[in-house]
């Protein structure tokens, strides 16, 4: 977010505090519209960020055809509905075709997309499509656990419940025995 970006965010956030009948002068919200800022500039760096720069060709050939799997990637994001956030735990498995990429570069995936104003149903898509076009496996698949601020702090106010999404790609979607072994793999519903 550039300076422009910020100042915007300060002065909405001032309106805000006076909208809900706080005074933004008082001494524990003076600062608060700069915190505020400074804490959307983090939670949308997503927007800034670049697949190929962010893969930066950490793509190796290797003669490998074996299920990888990268398990528990924590993120968070933020609902675009009620602007509250969502987090939890992302499940990445592909099955390479002689490509693979830098361990490091699933999570980094992950964060780029989840680092937006988001659904969690278009963060799996995004996230498996984005993977699929880095490395062209034969088989792709991602689940998203996710525990819902938005479903937790307002209307249902069920806190025990998450919601589960997921993407299969290539065998992941037309081989049962391939999407059970990465469900089993990453112990499916354990957040």
């Amino acid at each position: 977010m550039n300076d422009q970006g910020k100042e915007k965010v300060r002065r909405l956030t001032r309106d805000l505090l006076t909208g809900i009948g706080e005074d933004p002068s008082r001494e524990g919200l003076l600062e608060t519209p700069r915190r505020v800022a400074d804490a959307w500039d983090f939670f949308s760096q997503g927007y800034s960020m670049d697949l190929d720069e962010l893969v930066n060709d950490a793509l190796f050939d290797v003669d490998y055809h074996e299920m990888i799997t990268i398990k528990d990637i924590d993120y968070f994001s933020m609902c675009e509905h009620h602007l509250l956030p969502f987090f939890g735990k992302a499940h990445v498995a592909y099955i390479p075709d002689n490509k693979i990429v830098g361990l490091s570069k699933i999570p980094r995936i992950v964060e780029m997309f989840a680092r937006r104003l988001q659904v969690q149903e278009r963060l799996t898509q995004q996230i498996a499509r984005a993977i699929h076009e880095v490395i062209e496996p034969i088989g792709l698949g991602v689940v998203i656990e996710g525990r819902h601020m938005c479903m937790q702090m307002r209307g249902v106010e069920k806190q025990n419940s998450y919601a589960t999404t997921s993407a299969m790609f290539g065998v992941f979607e037309e081989d049962q025995r391939t999407r059970q072994e990465f469900l089993m793999l990453i112990n499916f519903g354990q957040i």
